[in-house]
């Protein structure tokens, strides 16, 4: 994980929003050395999904291009269709911590699918960059709540906010 700054945000952009999709192996290693304290213990890769409506829109879920690149760095499984964001939420970009935890709350859901053999795991959360770290908190409460034993998160970038 790198911070999220004036050099990264072209290359994090590119990739996120202008199909550069090209760069996920590398971002895969990337994570593969970052997280690589959590990856010994991982049952499975889950990445944060994308409402419908916006994965429809952007074509690629980040986040997917992320696990399945860290996925076969690791050679740990990836359940893409693990989560849902069965409610669709505006976008985050501009607001507090507080709108963010109120925009994600109860917009995530374990698919039927997988609630029996979620119990028990330890699941490794991806994502493409962590802000205020509301999304992927409620990704893993919703997780946790299913029955994973263990959610830990592993970001390509994060905001690091100047001390006041």
């Amino acid at each position: 994980m790198f911070a999220y700054d004036d050099t990264s945000r072209a290359l994090i952009l590119s990739f996120k929003h202008a199909d550069q999709t090209h760069q996920a192996p590398a971002f895969g290693q990337w994570l593969a050395r970052a997280g690589a304290a959590l990856i010994a213990d991982t049952d499975l890769v889950v990445p944060v999904p994308l409402h419908r409506w916006r994965l429809f829109t952007r074509r690629y879920n980040q986040a997917a291009l992320l696990a399945f690149a860290l996925g076969r760095e690791i050679q740990k499984p990836v359940a893409a269709d693990l989560l849902q964001r069965h409610r669709r939420t505006r976008s985050q970009g501009h607001l507090s911590r507080t709108a963010r935890i109120r925009n994600v709350e109860g917009a995530f859901a374990v698919r039927e699918a997988w609630r029996e053999r979620l119990n028990g795991m330890r699941i490794l959360l991806v994502d493409d960059v962590q802000t205020t770290g509301a999304t992927v908190e409620e990704c893993a409460r919703v997780l946790k709540r299913a029955g994973a034993s263990e959610v830990d998160v592993l970001t390509l970038a994060r905001v690091i906010r100047p001390q006041s």
